[in-house]
């Protein structure tokens, strides 16, 4: 059929996403050392490649693959798991600005075969199992905890005393006994429930989590002689913090991130607030002066 210049050049969009995210899954097949994984990704990159032979057979031409984006989501992949990767990539930038609705109005018979094709990969996607993900729950109580525990703990310390020495000691003090109490409790309660997570995996991935967060928290009062601006820094680094973890728990898992977001943050600079004014009471009632 004959194609207007508008159509040809969506469908060569459509072309090069489609032989980009082939190429990309066929990489991160071959590092996957469970088998059923690998098979379901190399699934899914096979019906890219079909996508890409479809519009082809319209265009004509050979489209080459977009090489950053191959080296960038496979990196991404790499550092923060498969499923995160290939979920981001499918909200990338190149596929969005396909027009798919020109291309269905033009060739009828293409709206089924997109169809098919995103209903197919969703399934797919959905029957990855990563460890990642099997124990986002535990590092979810690692962060939280350390954010609330800790942010609140800071700035009630930050109100009763002044020294930022004082303060980074105690409270690392607190995150490291908190970090080890948090670990052993869900090492326990993984122990009793019916779970495909092993407790000793689920306490290390709690444990390391609250360990890193306490560490960001606690670095402004290591690095700043002003308790009250390093308390401004600690609070920016827990907003930033939850940013980060809720927008990956949001694309790898496909969960809202606003609510999600607006409760942690919530409740962590709600604690903080809180902490901070029953700080400054005590210290005024105890008469302490450090």
């Amino acid at each position: 059929m004959e194609l207007s210049q508008d159509l040809r050049q969506e469908l060569l969009k459509a072309q090069r996403s489609e032989i980009t995210e082939y190429y990309v899954y066929k990489a991160i097949a071959k590092t996957l050392p469970e088998e059923e994984n690998r098979r379901i990704v190399e699934e899914i990159g096979e019906d890219e490649k079909r996508h890409y032979e479809i519009w082809k057979g319209y265009t004509g031409e050979e489209v080459p693959p977009n090489k950053i984006q191959i080296w960038l989501y496979t990196t991404i992949s790499k550092l923060f798991g498969f499923t995160f990767g290939f979920k981001l990539m499918e909200m990338g930038e190149e596929k969005a600005q396909v027009n798919y609705e020109k291309i269905e109005d033009a060739i009828p018979e293409a709206k089924d075969v997109i169809q098919d094709e995103n209903e197919h990969e969703d399934i797919l996607l959905e029957l990855l199992n990563e460890e990642t993900l099997l124990y986002a729950g535990s590092v979810v109580l690692g962060l939280n905890d350390a954010l609330v525990e800790l942010t609140g703990a800071l700035a009630g310390l930050t109100l009763a005393f002044s020294d930022v020495n004082i303060i980074a000691l105690s409270g690392l003090i607190t995150g490291i006994a908190a970090s080890l109490s948090m670990a052993a409790s869900e090492y326990l309660s993984t122990s009793s429930e019916e779970s495909e997570k092993h407790p000793v995996k689920a306490a290390v991935y709690t444990g390391i989590a609250y360990i890193f967060t306490v560490a960001l928290l606690i670095l402004p009062y290591l690095l700043l002689e002003n308790a009250l601006s390093a308390l401004a820094i600690t609070i920016t680094i827990s907003i930033v913090i939850i940013a980060l973890f809720n927008f990956y728990i949001s694309v790898a898992k496909n969960e809202p991130f606003g609510r999600r977001f607006a409760e942690m943050a919530g409740i962590s600079l709600g604690v903080a607030a809180l902490s901070f004014f029953l700080g400054f009471l005590i210290r005024n009632w105890l008469g302490v002066d450090i």
